[in-house]
């Protein structure tokens, strides 16, 4: 696992010093994908170069395992760097080498015989699906290949964590999801700590267990994914799962959010709401889906005239929270979400 305790990074002295990220805290356990999401500024390159030292953090510690790599010497954190493998959001494969000497490069690099190299650099290669294509060159791969590459080698060295920084990023959806299901299958094979670091809002509902918003250094809000969606308060949640763009109410209708906050909201809650307020009840938009086994979501909904608390009473039966349509808070939670989709 990877635990950060009240890591600060602090660039500059006196009155020109800046702090970028201001007493982090937070846990990665063993088989956990831990996803990390901010605005452009938020501290997340920082963040990533941190926690595998390649910046040292000014305080706080970046724990491994029990050990605290931030305490370590130049030689001894060459050592335990190992224990991290980093997948970059540039490949970083170099041009000149296959595909197989790419992932060869860390063995060779810690004096590994050929032999094992061999043997290894074929595992690894079959494990991300790209035996076919050992001696193929970057250019003749598609980003997403060249990622898997790149997650190759990050496990060359059996690290127990990996970080995942910006790995998606100018993929095609296509590329995306299989990139993220292979994460999640290494996860469960290898019982990896993952840190997923992005901006993709919709690649964090794919693979995430839990998640935290960095803003200005800072970690905002946090918790486990399926708790975020069903908190109708939380501004990370909102925007993980916007209400989207619904068709006007029609006539003498009132416009209402409804949001899952249960594990069993029947599925013709539709039908079960209008009955129990004896009134029709309008869909003008919804997104549900399931995630990590969870029904998660919100729909926008038109109802007549109705008495407010009967409503949010009668939802609450449902599995349901009820609120009438904010748009001052839901424009806020679109505004969040744009602002991590242009990070």
């Amino acid at each position: 696992m990877i635990s950060l305790e009240r890591l600060t990074k602090v660039y500059g002295h006196g009155d020109r010093a800046v702090t970028v990220l201001q007493d982090l805290d937070f846990s990665v356990d063993a088989g956990e994908i831990f996803a990390v999401v901010g605005p452009s500024g938020a501290g997340k390159s920082t963040l990533a170069q941190c926690v595998n030292l390649l910046e040292r953090p000014t305080s706080g510690s970046v724990v491994v395992n029990g050990e605290n790599l931030s305490q370590l010497s130049e030689a001894q954190l060459r050592v335990a760097r190992r224990t991290i493998g980093t997948v970059f959001q540039s490949d970083g494969l170099f041009s000149r080498r296959t595909a197989a000497q790419n992932v060869a490069l860390p063995l060779q690099y810690l004096g590994v015989t050929p032999a094992e190299t061999k043997r290894r650099v074929a595992e690894l290669l079959d494990r991300v699906g790209l035996s076919p294509r050992a001696s193929y060159y970057p250019h003749q791969l598609s980003g997403g290949q060249r990622q898997r590459v790149g997650i190759a080698r990050a496990l060359a060295l059996r690290p127990s964590v990996l970080l995942s920084d910006e790995a998606t990023s100018g993929l095609d959806p296509e590329s995306t999801a299989s990139i993220t299901a292979l994460l999640k299958e290494l996860r469960d094979d290898l019982g990896l700590s993952i840190l997923f670091i992005t901006h993709e809002m919709e690649t964090v509902l794919q693979v995430a267990d839990s998640v935290a918003r960095l803003d200005r250094g800072h970690i905002v809000e946090s918790g486990r994914l399926v708790d975020l969606l069903r908190d109708p308060s939380s501004e990370l949640g909102l925007a993980l799962k916007p209400v989207g763009n619904a068709r006007e109410s029609g006539a003498g209708e009132n416009s209402w959010v409804i949001q899952y906050t249960s594990t069993s909201v029947p599925t013709n809650w539709v039908t079960a709401l209008s009955e129990a307020l004896a009134v029709p009840v309008s869909l003008l938009a919804a997104s549900i889906e399931t995630i990590n086994g969870a029904t998660v979501g919100n729909a926008t909904i038109g109802l007549p005239h109705t008495d407010e608390a009967e409503t949010i009473e009668a939802a609450a039966r449902l599995g349901l929270t009820a609120r009438r349509l904010s748009a001052g808070r839901v424009n806020a939670g679109k505004a969040l979400e744009n602002s991590e989709q242009a990070a």
